[in-house]
């Protein structure tokens, strides 16, 4: 299902090469295979309207924008797709939120807001929801029978690499976490995507009106968050206890935001799965987009990039579906020194991360969709052999070695061997550092480490995995092919729970430790939960040093942000499966020539 970062996603190229090959199976098999998930996801789509006449008001919340009007399902009230900005269109767009007028208006609340604009994919079902420009949304899941103020809220922030996902994504639905936790109130955020919602216009004439354009999404975040403080109490929530967390992408956005001016207030806790502070872009990464796009849709100045349609600004992002910035570090929104600005400004925060153990192994599960006519492992196999070889190169004689030595000390095969790698440097030791500075400048940090597996056992516990069991979806298939550990579902939503009340991570039986500089202890959360210390700490050492090529702007020398890698294992995949199917064709007629009766 959903990637969550562009290092490893980027796969425009590679996605070509799908194209080729599944016209070409589509030609020759005369049919194509059906999309369950799409037609799950439009079935759930609809249009929120004004009401002007009755309406049942013990469904019904007022806020300062309006008066919104949810469905009971099962005793949870749930409130989808209400406005927290003005739409980021017009004169608005690439410009910072603006907060929602305030207003007596009475409006439905039943369906979710469009999707921010992205290229559909198979791995983020929310990309199939209807899309617009006009997506700045969120959604209140709250237990009706549960009628006590101040109530802890949780605001979750999607991941998709910056570029892709939404919050109408079945995984996401706050149903029956709620519906578990009748204390619980549930908010999950939209927010502008790729080059809607970071991109760097400040070499582009006319550009110097769109200072904060690198971080767009992160201040559509921030509004939310300000929606949330000015509005929660009307469903029940405490505006002084928020807990925001993400996945991936949004995992580092709940890592980014403490260091934003103007967050002071707006949470209190903070739980990052999967995500860290690592990845961002420099401003010169961040002008490559804003070349391209120029170059793309034939554009010279802010004037005639501000004009473009609606259509055609689509267009150029899916053209643009190579390339994606993360956060810029661009010294106006977010700081240039990330960890020193975060030790001095999270220091008050309590936080949770963590990271599944076989995080890369989701991208076997993406060259599944990527090229459908091989084995998803013989491409994810050569794309990562010709990855390893090119990032290996540019390193120096001393970082290489590091990097043999790390390898040395695996005993699986060389696939998995370099999949651990990619886990350590992209996943777990960013974490790790993250909780260790936290932790020694006196912060309160827990450390996790998901390992269970789903029906596939080749994609391990990969990358979100771990959503289906924090969200209680556990029949989201998906990624978990349906095979789930219930109980440890129940420990994890426990312990999240738990922290989001009252910043201890607490469950049935279960003790977990703060996150020490000496001790470094970690909470498996695996078939048997428990603490471990230092896990894997020799490769820990080993990959640390490596850590500053992130902030060096040379970070794609050591992610899977490396287009032709894609192009190459892409071709030569699609090169292989017409030669295949060619020879199958060919058999198939020779053996109809000699069935054929002779005259």
């Amino acid at each position: 299902m959903r990637n969550r970062f562009s290092f490893i996603r980027n796969r425009g190229a590679f996605h070509r090469c799908a194209v080729l090959c599944a016209l070409l199976l589509f030609l020759l098999s005369g049919c194509a295979e059906e999309n369950p998930m799409k037609a799950e996801v439009l079935a759930s789509a609809g249009e929120n309207r004004a009401i002007a006449g009755e309406y049942d008001r013990d469904l019904s919340v007022k806020c300062r924008n309006g008066v919104f009007v949810g469905l009971d399902t099962d005793g949870v009230l749930s409130f989808k797709g209400i406005p927290y900005a003005k739409p980021p269109v017009g004169d608005l767009r690439w410009q910072p939120p603006v907060d929602a007028a305030e207003g007596e208006g009475v409006f439905e609340a039943y369906y979710f807001g469009k999707s921010p604009v992205q290229t559909e994919w198979p791995s983020e079902p929310g990309s199939y929801y209807p899309q617009s420009e006009d997506c700045l949304t969120l959604n209140v899941w709250v237990n009706r029978n549960n009628p006590a103020a101040d109530k802890p809220v949780m605001v979750f922030i999607h991941g998709g690499s910056y570029g892709w996902g939404a919050a109408s994504d079945p995984i996401y639905d706050g149903h029956n976490l709620v519906k578990k936790f009748d204390d619980l109130i549930l908010v999950t955020v939209e927010y502008r995507l790729g080059l809607y919602g970071f991109i760097d216009f400040s070499g582009v004439p006319g550009g110097e009106r769109y200072p904060e354009s690198g971080n767009l999404g992160l201040l559509d975040q921030i509004c939310a968050l300000r929606w949330v403080r000015d509005n929660i109490a009307g469903f029940g929530g405490d505006p002084g206890n928020v807990t925001i967390f993400g996945e991936s992408a949004g995992g580092g956005s709940v890592m980014l935001l403490p260091l934003i001016d103007g967050t002071e207030g707006l949470f209190r806790r903070i739980i990052a799965e999967s995500g860290s502070l690592n990845l961002t872009s420099s401003r010169d990464e961040c002008r490559n987009l804003t070349e391209l796009l120029l170059k793309e849709t034939g554009c010279s100045d802010m004037a005639a990039l501000a004009a473009l349609s609606e259509a055609d600004l689509k267009k150029a992002n899916e053209a643009l579906n190579d390339y994606n910035n993360f956060p810029e570090r661009d010294g106006l929104v977010l700081p240039e020194d990330l960890y020193g600005a975060f030790a001095e400004k999270a220091a008050g925060i309590d936080f949770i991360t963590g990271n599944n153990a076989d995080e890369v192994r989701y991208w076997v599960n993406e060259m599944g969709y990527t090229v459908p006519l091989l084995p998803p492992m013989t491409v994810y196999r050569h794309a990562i052999e010709i990855l390893f070889e090119n990032n290996l190169a540019r390193l120096t004689p001393e970082d290489r070695d590091l990097v043999e030595r790390f390898l040395a000390m695996q005993s699986d095969e060389r696939i998995w061997n370099l999949s651990e790698f990619y886990n350590e440097l992209l996943f777990r030791v960013p974490a790790l550092k993250q909780a260790q500075l936290h932790a020694e400048n006196g912060g309160k940090a827990y450390n996790y480490r998901f390992t269970v597996s789903g029906a596939d056992e080749t994609l391990g516990a990969c990358h979100a995995m771990e959503l289906a069991y924090v969200f209680d979806n556990l029949g989201a298939t998906i990624y978990t092919g349906g095979r789930v550990n219930e109980e440890l579902a129940n420990t994890i939503q426990q312990l999240w729970v738990s922290f989001a009340r009252t910043g201890i991570p607490r469950a049935d039986g279960i003790s977990w430790d703060l996150y020490e500089p000496d001790t470094r202890l970690t909470l498996i959360l695996g078939d048997e939960v428990r603490m471990e210390s230092d896990v894997n700490g020799e490769q820990r050492e080993l990959i640390e040093p490596l850590l500053r090529y992130y902030f060096n702007g040379l970070y794609s020398q050591l992610s899977l942000n490396v287009p032709h890698v894609y192009l190459l294992a892409g071709c030569a995949a699609a090169v292989l499966a017409v030669l295949i199917i060619a020879a199958a064709v060919i058999v198939k007629r020779i053996r109809r020539r000699k069935a054929a009766p002779r005259s």
